[in-house]
């Protein structure tokens, strides 16, 4: 499938706002390459998250049963609505502010070319914190499509092997609730305006159950918030700054074979659980 269409010159009739971070997806390769990544039926219902003036909405309601599109912008409100599509609702809200569950009786997929600054902010509202066991939103997704920043993509899909600066909490959230893979990645110039990063397509195939089983996740929370606070000191400093009890900590680090000066990127998800464990 290739959709070809000049979006360029559609996407320059719109005045974009910054304030709103908006950069229109205007590539018709990168496009179709969306609607095949969520395989997307004439069964699903798609949310799509910040669809601007809907070069990727288009294409979408060709193929879903129903799209939901959420948009914060008025303007691109109104150039959304000139879609006229049957299967198309349009929402004029913030996505952070709006309950998921409340959509749609069906499980949804979500697909969005989210502005960057709240990438964090919408993977925490679409999935939950690591101890929001029984989160409405995730409950409701199956699959989740994003455009993002390919700095952060790198992160989602981090491993305590990746360069350091990868490797965190927006890390152990993603791939605590969401089996996470990069799916391309994609160039400045498939926007408009031309962003001054690179992108990349991700997927969340979110998970039935949580990557680890534990018997308090609100206190796991505590130790990795703790354990990635100060990235220049070690593990066994971080976790003490954070009030854990300096004896606990050293038998901890120690029953797990690890070296006392090993910092918390070092560390991998299954192991910090561990240490959750031992420190409880």
């Amino acid at each position: 499938m290739y959709i070809m269409t000049d979006y360029l010159q559609k996407a320059k009739f719109f005045k974009t706002k910054k304030r709103l971070g908006q950069n229109f997806l205007i590539d018709s390769e990168v496009i179709s390459d969306i609607i095949e990544f969520a395989d997307i039926s004439s069964d699903d219902v798609v949310l799509e998250i910040g669809p601007g003036v809907g070069f990727v909405t288009e294409q979408l309601v060709k193929y879903a049963k129903k799209v939901i599109a959420i948009e914060l912008d008025e303007e691109a409100v109104k150039e959304l609505k000139k879609l006229n599509a049957e299967n198309l609702e349009i929402i004029h809200a913030d996505i952070l502010k709006t309950d998921l569950s409340k959509l749609s009786e069906e499980k949804i997929k979500v697909v969005a070319n989210i502005p960057y600054y709240i990438t964090s902010p919408i993977i925490a509202h679409l999935l939950g914190e690591i101890d929001d066991l029984n989160n409405q939103n995730r409950a409701k997704i199956e699959d989740i499509i994003l455009m993002v920043q390919e700095e952060v993509a790198r992160r989602i899909v981090a491993t305590e092997k990746s360069p350091s600066k990868q490797y965190g909490l927006l890390t152990i959230l993603s791939q605590f609730w969401a089996e996470c893979s990069i799916l391309r990645l994609v160039g400045r110039k498939s926007f408009y305006p031309a962003p001054k990063v690179n992108s990349a397509l991700v997927r969340l195939k979110v998970r039935k159950t949580p990557l680890l089983k534990l018997e308090d996740y609100s206190f796991f929370r505590r130790v990795i918030k703790a354990a990635f606070s100060q990235r220049r000191k070690t593990l066994k400093n971080c976790l003490v700054s954070a009030n854990f009890d300096k004896e606990v900590v050293n038998k901890a680090i120690s029953d797990l074979g690890l070296d006392e000066n090993i910092r918390g990127e070092k560390l991998s998800i299954s192991l910090l659980g561990e240490l959750s464990k031992k420190l409880n």
